[in-house]
């Protein structure tokens, strides 16, 4: 039998140290974050006089009056003045205008994204486009690439109907092409919830909308880990969760003049009883335990959901600061908001182990664990 052949004990250690720096490569880190908002800034007591002669018998009851000046938001940002909200609005007139603002704030948030991972729109490989607040076929990422000059070639990754949940998700999937071998991911989510606002829709879900959602968007950029940039923030680990017989609690419900709001007083109840196996199993994923997390960015639903992340995860209140801060000066923006809420915690240079977590229609949950360095 012929002998075998040894491998030099330097040679081995060699390919070795190669195939850890394969693998590093393939650890998507965030290396670019800007959020932003329209040009209309509302406070929210100008929102509250708008309401009163758009929803005159909602407001003969004193609870449902207190929704605003409960709701802990100072001002949020429209596609259009408040008074445009008071005229009666077509849902192909509420479309264009969403398409139309769409486009100029992802391409200016890419942009600046894009200048913060230091590279130029030739350089993204793929791209994922959260929204769902308007439609477009083709979707909205295509015009986007063509207005920046991205590569025709780039993978694309719309994704739709994902709600409040749809920033985490979406960077949970951008995370995944990284994984795959892209090396130049752009994510954005952006959303105009004030668009599905339904005029003469007397109903309660219409109503808290009214007083709680705003218009934003979000732009990041991923790549994979090197020894030259440890980026931002590493993705080690993404779980979701889609919970049974529970689609009814959150979501849009297309009538003539558009979406529809459908919004449960159920989902704070539905937060405080699937959150933590929720959280537990996300957190199982990396091996690791909530005692261990040193930064948390949750999407602020509102003020309820706060509270039940911070009741059934045991937080001290400064751990949501990020969340209560983002709700307070921009309302409920829906997917982008948690980003929103991640960039503030950034902001302030962490360390250690983090978790992202939103929860959306579905009733699904979206959760990440990183890394910042």
């Amino acid at each position: 039998m012929p002998a075998t052949v040894r491998q030099p004990r330097t040679q081995k250690r060699s390919d070795e140290r190669r195939q850890r720096v394969r693998r590093r490569e393939r650890i998507p880190v965030v290396r670019g974050i800007q959020t932003g908002v329209p040009a209309h800034e509302a406070l929210q007591a100008d929102v509250k006089r708008i309401a009163t002669d758009e929803f005159p018998d909602t407001f003969r009851s004193e609870a449902m009056l207190a929704v605003f000046d409960n709701a802990a938001i100072d001002a949020r940002h429209f596609a259009r003045p408040l008074e445009w909200y008071a005229q009666p609005r077509t849902f192909a007139e509420k479309n264009a205008v969403y398409v139309e603002e769409a486009l100029a704030l992802s391409e200016r948030l890419a942009t600046q994204a894009l200048d913060d991972a230091g590279i130029t729109p030739q350089d993204v490989d793929a791209i994922v486009f959260v929204s769902s607040t308007g439609v477009s076929t083709p979707s909205l990422d295509a015009y986007l690439m063509q207005r920046m000059g991205i590569s025709p070639g780039a993978a694309r990754l719309p994704l739709w109907g994902l709600g409040c949940a749809g920033g985490a998700a979406g960077l949970a999937r951008a995370s995944d092409m990284v994984r795959a071998g892209y090396r130049n991911v752009l994510l954005i989510a952006v959303e105009f919830c004030s668009l599905t606002f339904v005029l003469g829709d007397d109903s309660k879900s219409n109503f808290i909308g009214t007083a709680l959602f705003g218009d934003g968007g979000a732009a990041l950029v991923l790549g994979p880990e090197t020894d030259a940039d440890a980026g931002l923030m590493r993705i080690e680990h993404t779980h979701s969760a889609l919970l049974n017989d529970t689609a009814p609690l959150t979501g849009w419900d297309v009538v003539e003049d558009g979406f529809k709001l459908r919004l449960s007083k159920d989902i704070p109840a539905m937060v405080l009883r699937a959150l933590r196996p929720a959280v537990d199993a996300s957190l199982a994923t990396g091996g690791w335990t909530l005692d261990g997390v040193d930064t948390i960015a949750v999407h602020p639903g509102g003020t309820k959901v706060i509270e039940a992340y911070q009741a059934v995860l045991g937080l001290d209140t400064a751990m949501l600061d990020t969340s209560r801060e983002t709700l307070r000066e921009h309302g409920n923006m829906s997917s982008p908001t948690v980003l929103f809420a991640l960039e503030r915690a950034l902001r302030s240079s962490p360390r250690g182990r983090g978790l992202i977590s939103a929860t959306g229609p579905g009733f699904s949950v979206e959760h990440l664990l990183v890394k910042f360095p």
